[in-house]
């Protein structure tokens, strides 16, 4: 089964729990609304990719971890686009879970994909229970504190902040987790070589997004724009510049393709790390 499938699969198994008889239709919907149709799937392929570079001789433990990461990641954009953060009417061509059924059922559709992550994680013990509990410690440093997505956003109500902290933790940390997930899940035990790559190709792409947020327009990414410097959020290009952005991008994708570590599959992904890199410079920019 190609990766894309497994993560697919894996996810609708997974949402189907949501839907059980007996419980609340609505909240089922709003995550389904949530997950489905599927965006880039970025991180989940990066959970396989580095599963599968280290031999992925537990491919249900790998599909579940890059599930869980793909949940988690969806959670936190229902979170992100409410009327306390972004206030995003569109996400993904759609309306946000939140415009779509209302506040309520969006924080809680966001609470419940979270531990809908743990749910798919923990129904997959049984193929290598000994591996779970590193896999599980990943995907719950990548979330939480003190340096995960939540604290990510978190700095969003700080008076101050470093962009370089802001960046690899409200965006980096989940890409850390889908690479060291990837790995325990195939019985690497070298967390933070893995835990370097993942971070410098999650700052890629939220400097990446930031360009995005700067010079696309919603028709094309599927979400409001303009959202950083109307809110005075951080951002790279506010602190870099558009020409020191697009610079910063270059850096950091090059280090991730540098830092991949040592393993079977290595020269596999350096390709695939290579191609998805080169697709990050939003298009106005690539043809300017």
């Amino acid at each position: 089964m190609d990766p894309a499938t497994r993560i697919e699969s894996t996810l609708a198994d997974s949402v189907l729990l949501a839907e059980a008889t007996g419980a609340p239709p609505r909240l089922a919907a709003a995550m389904r609304h949530a997950v489905f149709p599927k965006g880039a799937r970025i991180r989940p392929r990066l959970t396989l990719a580095v599963a599968m570079a280290c031999g992925d001789d537990r491919p249900r433990l790998s599909s579940a971890a890059a599930a869980s990461i793909e949940l988690l990641h969806c959670a936190s954009l229902v979170h992100d686009d409410m009327p306390c953060f972004d206030d995003a009417d569109t996400r993904r061509g759609k309306p946000s879970v939140h415009r779509a059924f209302g506040e309520p059922l969006a924080v809680l559709a966001g609470d419940a994909l979270i531990i809908l992550a743990f749910q798919t994680l923990a129904r997959a013990a049984p193929c290598a229970p000994e591996r779970l509990g590193h896999v599980i410690g990943a995907v719950g440093d990548g979330v939480g504190v003190p340096f995960g997505i939540v604290a990510g956003q978190a700095w969003e109500c700080e008076p101050a902040v470093n962009l370089s902290d802001y960046q690899r933790q409200k965006t980096g940390a989940l890409f850390a987790a889908a690479a060291v997930a990837g790995a325990a899940a195939a019985g690497s035990t070298d967390a933070e070589a893995w835990r370097l790559l993942g971070d410098r190709l999650g700052e890629a792409y939220q400097v990446a997004d930031d360009l995005r947020d700067a010079v696309e327009d919603e028709a094309t990414i599927g979400k409001p724009v303009g959202r950083d410097k109307a809110l005075g959020r951080p951002s790279a290009v506010a602190e870099f510049g558009l020409k020191g952005a697009v610079a910063r991008l270059s850096m950091l994708a090059d280090g991730a393709v540098a830092s991949i570590p040592d393993c079977p599959g290595q020269t596999v992904l350096r390709g695939l790390i290579l191609a998805e890199t080169r697709r990050l410079l939003p298009a106005k920019l690539a043809a300017a």
